[in-house]
């Protein structure tokens, strides 16, 4: 597998620890909303919701562990995730400050100096061992030892431990190794880390809207997750997500600050919820008047699904690849909205995207500062997208959809006892051209045999939004909130 390939399953497994996150917004925001003095000081039920939400937040890190190492095994077994658990806890364990001062001291005086600090204890960067960073690698190594060694078969004297069961022996034994590299290495890498993230931090807003416009240039690959790790999550100390849902509790603790925590979500709010559905409207403008009709049911799906949810990508491949300009406009004003928003202090947060359901759910949160100007911004925002998007399209002639040279494919027909799972399967070659077949919240993502044979015309007439090539045999097929759904059916065809 590329390199390229290989980081595209990387960000798929990256998913199934972030899809916990509505869940654990949707208790906190419920909980802020029963109790928004007391933060459940004053509610039995609102602390309970809380607690639960703070459950998941505040375990992130087991979770991208565990969450990795599923997401990246073969055959999406039970082991592998259990796996990643006992591998994280074994370097956790092993990398905590006291356990880090006790093995030191027993080490060589030159090895000794290099891992302890001249007082005789552990680096700050051990007290913060239990972080996302971690978590991924963890899960990497995990998932990658499960996919090699969960077959083996060992002699009929140890046969209770072969295949999977032998998995997580072998992840705890590695991780000692791994734990005594990171002995040398984690506080370079921490350093590294937190130093990219004050650098970032020291630019304020500026550095907010730096972020933003890398964050929607990697949606086409799909890595965006991994960059929204570093500023959303506490890998390089940001933590802006889980600082945000902490409310109070945060403020309390001094890792929250009123009117800087959400910086980096914020201006996404105006994005998702406005600017994206004033392009969709400019496609449907521009689109040819025989194709209207079918553009403007699309668009309507596609922004409503934006604007309530914060799903965007549907909306945003349907011109990301026919229209290269356009995109890189909507990551230029993505970048300028969330330096506006941080630059004017007006936060609010999310646990999921930055649709009408987390802004009204962080609404009451202490750290949603003139959460309200949002709209304002969005407002403007929508009109911002729907006549500059118009004017390109008009002014270059760009081929968005219903604007189309070529005739439009018409869906392959479906026979009964069939499914849209059995179409997408023949359109894309056929079960036996498909050895990897899998996805993540909105696109399909799929290694094939041979990629030249694909019927890249029936696959959009499907419904997909686009299909993304990456190496000589990735492929993805940007779908929507079914893309899961669609993946189970086309497993299930032989």
């Amino acid at each position: 597998m590329n390199i390229l390939g290989y980081l595209q399953k990387i960000g798929r497994a990256l998913m199934v620890p972030v899809s916990v996150l509505p869940a654990a917004a949707i208790l906190m925001g419920i909980g802020y909303w029963i109790d928004p003095n007391g933060w459940g000081g004053d509610s039995a039920i609102a602390a309970l919701l809380i607690k639960a939400g703070d459950a998941v937040i505040g375990n992130m890190s087991m979770l991208f562990a565990v969450g990795v190492a599923y997401g990246m095994s073969k055959d999406k077994q039970g082991a592998a995730a259990l796996s990643g658990l006992v591998g994280f806890l074994v370097v956790t364990t092993l990398l905590s400050p006291t356990a880090v001062t006790q093995i030191a001291a027993s080490l060589p005086h030159s090895l000794k100096s290099m891992i302890l600090l001249s007082n005789g204890s552990a680096p700050f960067a051990f007290s913060k061992i239990n972080n996302q960073f971690i978590g991924i690698m963890v899960g990497i190594i995990s998932a990658e030892l499960y996919n090699k060694y969960s077959s083996i078969e060992l002699h009929k004297a140890f046969a209770f431990f072969s295949g999977r069961r032998l998995v997580p022996i072998l992840v705890s034994i590695v991780m000692i190794f791994v734990s005594f590299i990171l002995l040398i290495l984690w506080p370079m890498i921490f350093g590294g880390l937190q130093h990219f993230g004050e650098t970032i931090a020291s630019m304020g807003s500026l550095g907010a809207g730096i972020y933003a416009f890398f964050n929607r240039l990697l949606i086409p690959i799909g890595l965006h997750h991994a960059l929204n790790s570093v500023f959303w999550f506490n890998v390089a100390g940001i933590n802006d997500i889980p600082n945000f849902l902490a409310g109070q509790t945060g403020i309390d603790a001094g890792t929250s600050i009123v009117g800087k925590t959400g910086m980096y979500q914020a201006g996404f709010f105006p994005i998702m919820m406005f600017g994206l559905p004033g392009a969709a409207l400019a496609i449907y403008t521009a689109a040819k008047p025989e194709h209207k009709e079918r553009i403007g049911s699309m668009m309507l799906a596609v922004g409503l699904a934006s604007f309530f949810t914060g799903v965007t990508e549907p909306l945003e491949f349907s011109f990301m690849f026919v229209a290269p300009l356009l995109y890189l406009v909507h990551a230029v004003l993505t970048g300028i909205s969330v330096y506006i928003a941080a630059s004017m202090h007006w936060m609010a947060g999310f646990g999921f995207s930055a649709g009408l359901v987390d802004l009204i759910l962080s609404s009451r949160n202490p750290l949603a500062v003139k959460w309200y100007m949002l709209i304002v911004q969005g407002i403007v925002f929508f009109f911002i997208y729907y006549f500059v998007f118009l004017t390109l399209i008009k002014m270059f002639d760009l081929k968005t959809p219903g604007r189309e040279d070529k005739e439009i494919v018409t869906a392959p027909k479906i026979e009964a006892g069939s499914d849209i799972g059995l179409a997408y399967v023949e359109a894309l070659g056929g079960i036996d051209n498909l050895t990897v077949i899998d996805a993540c919240i909105t696109r399909l993502r799929l290694t094939l045999k041979d990629r030249s044979i694909i019927k890249e015309d029936e696959v959009k007439a499907l419904g997909a939004m686009g299909i993304v090539k990456l190496g000589e045999n990735n492929l993805q097929v940007i779908i929507g909130p079914e893309a899961e759904s669609i993946a189970d059916k086309m497993k299930k065809i032989k």
